[in-house]
């Protein structure tokens, strides 16, 4: 199932894609989509549902596919190549980082630079939605604790991340910096994660092209990994990192984003996402 959230900002309805690729409404038969519609047997649940007996509703702004998401965890340099063009080492073991909550944003939302904003870079990632709680998990069972699947551009400040101070939380966590969606994909639709091909695209031309079987760390791994360190709750999101071609590694000099530019990002059975870059402007934030 592809599940998805439309509506004006703060009046979200949830719906999901038919395998036409029309929306359909669930208000009929959920509030909306909560951590608790991730558990197995709502989703299960859910997937009995004759997709052709919902309300058709027009596809307006999309938000983030669910609501409730208690923790947005980053991987850093988790391809090989883009630790080399990134001028640092293989990690040994994951770089966690965290990502705020008012980061995230639905996938076609405006991203707002923040004041003073000079180097802003792009990043395709494949999200990973906990549907059960995870605690010291094994990587032989940490997918069955794996809801689904999703797009994410991890935006990043690169001043802000790496010439001021050790932390990348600064440039990683500022308001619109990390676009999700356009719907959460459940884990039978997808299969293997790391069998996807992702892409990214600024102004029409492709920087980023990968492949998420190339992930130094894979999905289960990281899923097992983080829960030995903090308890991942049903909703928590794990963006997993990304390949090479960010604006950072771009020759013979950086290209950074700046108002006016159009991202357009994809990961195979994921969906796409499409964003304008637009300088500071509170209200593109809370509109």
């Amino acid at each position: 199932m592809k599940l998805l959230r439309h509506g004006p900002k703060g009046q979200e309805r949830p719906a999901l894609l038919d395998p036409q690729g029309q929306l359909r409404d669930l208000g009929a038969l959920l509030p909306d989509i909560t951590p608790a519609t991730l558990a197995p047997t709502a989703l299960a649940a859910l997937a009995r549902i004759d997709p052709q007996t919902l309300p058709l509703v027009p596809q307006g702004c999309l938000g983030v596919p669910w609501t409730g998401m208690r923790k947005f965890v980053a991987i850093g340099l988790n391809y090989a190549d883009h630790a080399a063009e990134s001028g640092l080492p293989v990690p040994k073991e994951p770089i966690v980082f965290m990502k705020t909550l008012s980061s995230a944003v639905g996938a076609n939302h405006p991203v707002v630079l923040p004041q003073g904003s000079v180097k802003a870079d792009w990043e395709v990632e494949l999200g990973v939605v906990i549907g059960t709680r995870a605690r010291y998990v094994p990587e032989a069972d940490a997918l069955q604790h794996v809801a689904g699947y999703c797009v994410v551009n991890d935006i990043s400040e690169r001043e802000y991340q790496l010439e001021r101070g050790s932390q990348w939380d600064k440039g990683k966590g500022c308001d619109t910096f990390g676009p999700i969606g356009p719907w959460l994909v459940t884990a039978d639709e997808v299969g293997d994660p790391q069998d996807l091909a992702l892409w990214l695209d600024v102004n029409g031309r492709r920087c980023q092209t990968g492949h998420t079987g190339r992930m130094v760390f894979g999905v289960a791994q990281l899923v097992s990994y983080l829960s030995r360190f903090m308890t991942l709750e049903p909703g928590d999101l794990i963006t997993t990192g990304t390949p090479p071609g960010v604006g950072m590694g771009m020759k013979p000099l950086p290209v950074y984003l700046k108002p006016g530019d159009v991202m357009r990002l994809g990961i195979e059975k994921l969906g796409e996402q499409v964003q304008t870059v637009y300088a500071w402007n509170p209200a593109l934030i809370d509109g």
